[in-house]
């Protein structure tokens, strides 16, 4: 693999900033999609893997989600990477790669290059997401950047780590970015194993930069995650038009409405799609179909907050140490920057 990676860097343009794609086929990503569908729709509760969310619509509704006066998470992240961007680049001298997993619009990574890269040394940038338009936004904005090299990977954080991983790389030091409280969307032995995979990902000493959302009051959190405006249960219910519009199933988006809940015991945000009435659904590429009661609910997402001292001991529990680490108050968001050990 890594030869064929060189063969294919060698007939790319040698310009100040080049692109090059990784994405599975359509075929591919769809039986997986399918597949998914019909294992975690026959669980008890319902679900779905929150990573389908961002399909097209669905990274456009969630970039709006991140312009909304109650979601400060995303404001709070990208004023900490401008602020402490230096530090950031200081710390990993000479940093030439730069891995993000869940890139999205590649706005933050813009901010942190733009605040804190000094110079134009070479810098391969690695953009993992599941979202062709994202990672097309992305690497649209960032190949603007003088003397970097943007690969796409469109794939989950799992596989496109593994791509990474066999990218022929040598000399300096690496960045992994894993922003937007990612991390929070993982129970916490998911997040452990995550952690695991990212460590297994970097050489000792190199970075990994994490930003996670921090504890704060209830009525804060529930704001966040079903606002006024109903941009958030729009997001949500896109996941049924995407079943419907990729799999040909017949979900009644009229027969769910949107609710967020605050499970104080497991310190998590829960997202649901809750049926409106009694009702039966078909998934014929996904070769299921179900009965749903009213009130019955598809839990599609959890986002957990932590507790500084718990964020703290699940990183160094996984292998990361010499931490450093800045809060943004109001909002209550933490970016942490630990050596991979």
């Amino acid at each position: 693999m890594a030869e064929d990676v060189a063969k294919e860097l060698k007939n790319v343009s040698t310009t100040n900033a080049r692109v090059l794609a990784r994405q599975p086929t359509v075929e591919t990503s769809r039986a997986q999609f399918a597949n998914d569908v019909a294992y975690y729709l026959s669980l008890g509760p319902r679900q779905l893997p929150s990573r389908y969310l961002y399909d097209e619509l669905g990274s456009a509704l969630f970039d709006a989600i991140c312009q909304l006066p109650w979601y400060g998470l995303t404001r709070a992240e990208t004023a900490l990477l401008t602020k402490h961007a230096r530090e950031v680049f200081t710390a990993l001298d000479p940093l030439t790669r730069i891995v993000e997993l869940g890139s999205g619009s590649g706005e933050k990574l813009a901010r942190l290059l733009t605040a804190g890269r000094g110079g134009l040394s070479p810098l391969d940038l690695h953009l993992v997401d599941v979202s062709k338009l994202a990672l097309e936004t992305a690497s649209s904005a960032l190949s603007a950047f003088e003397g970097v090299r943007v690969v796409t990977h469109q794939a989950p954080y799992e596989a496109g780590l593994e791509e990474v991983s066999r990218e022929s790389f040598s000399g300096g030091r690496s960045l992994l970015l894993f922003l937007g409280s990612n991390i929070g969307n993982f129970d916490p032995p998911g997040a452990d194993a995550m952690l695991r995979l990212i460590r297994a990902t970097l050489a000792p000493g190199d970075g990994f930069l994490v930003g996670a959302d921090l504890m704060k009051p209830e009525r804060d959190l529930l704001l966040a995650y079903d606002d006024p405006l109903g941009v958030t249960a729009a997001f949500n219910r896109n996941l049924l038009v995407r079943i419907n519009r990729e799999l040909g199933a017949d979900f009644n988006l009229g027969g769910f409405t949107h609710r967020a809940v605050w499970n104080q015991e497991a310190s998590r945000i829960e997202m649901h799609l809750v049926s409106t009435r009694s009702q039966y659904v078909r998934v014929p590429a996904a070769h299921i179909e179900f009965a749903m009661n009213e009130g019955e609910t598809i839990w599609t997402e959890s986002s957990y907050k932590y507790r500084r001292d718990d964020l703290m001991a699940m990183l160094d529990r996984n292998g990361f140490g010499r931490p450093r680490q800045w809060i943004e108050p109001t909002a209550q968001f933490a970016l942490t920057l630990v050596d991979a050990q």
